[in-house]
């Protein structure tokens, strides 16, 4: 089983990579585009391992900043 991880700043967070990649699309000829936001995304192989309870485990003891981001995760078939 595979996990994919999204983990993005939370709301009210400021976001300096995604408000310099909004104020640049526009230049680039990409207008109407607002809300930006920059975060990460990562990949897990659970061999072995039921998944669920363990991935938010992962993300709240170490993947991810509770306190200034949010995280989604899914979990895929091999």
């Amino acid at each position: 089983m595979k996990a994919k991880v999204y983990i993005t700043p939370k709301k009210g967070i400021l976001d300096p990579q995604g408000a310099a990649i909004e104020h640049a699309l526009p230049a680039l000829g990409f207008g109407g585009v607002a809300n930006v936001r920059v975060g990460k995304y990562i990949e897990l192989d659970l061999s072995g391992r039921d998944g669920s309870d363990e991935v938010d485990k992962m993300c709240k003891k170490l993947l991810a900043n509770p306190i200034i981001e949010d995280f989604k995760f899914e979990l895929v078939p091999d």
